[in-house]
């Protein structure tokens, strides 16, 4: 048995189609907690892109925090170790990332 045709031609299907594509981009951007995109594509999204900076900011910190302290709670002789001293120049370049991210959002 053939499906009943929801869409009465091929424009109307597609123009169904490309508004649920920006309706699952909306609903992404919302997701995440940005604001929405400009109306105009060629105006910037720096409300947006100063938001995503600093969220990276934030995960980073979030990160080096956590590492931080489990480096704290292990051994002094692990911290000593090979692996401790990689950890910790690990831990060291995701503090220099973060704060060269957070540089961004001073300019």
């Amino acid at each position: 048995m053939p499906q009943r045709k929801i869409h009465t031609s091929h424009a109307h299907r597609q123009a169904a189609y490309r508004q649920r594509c920006l309706q699952a981009q909306q609903l992404q951007l919302q997701e995440k907690g940005l604001p929405a995109l400009p109306a105009i594509p060629s105006v910037p999204g720096t409300q947006r892109w100063r938001l995503a900076i600093a969220k990276a900011t934030e995960l980073l910190s979030m990160v080096a925090q956590e590492m931080g302290s489990y480096f704290n709670d292990r051994s002094e002789e692990w911290q000593e170790s090979e692996r401790g001293e990689s950890f910790q120049e690990r831990l060291d370049a995701l503090c220099e990332a973060r704060d060269m991210v957070d540089e961004l959002t001073a300019a």
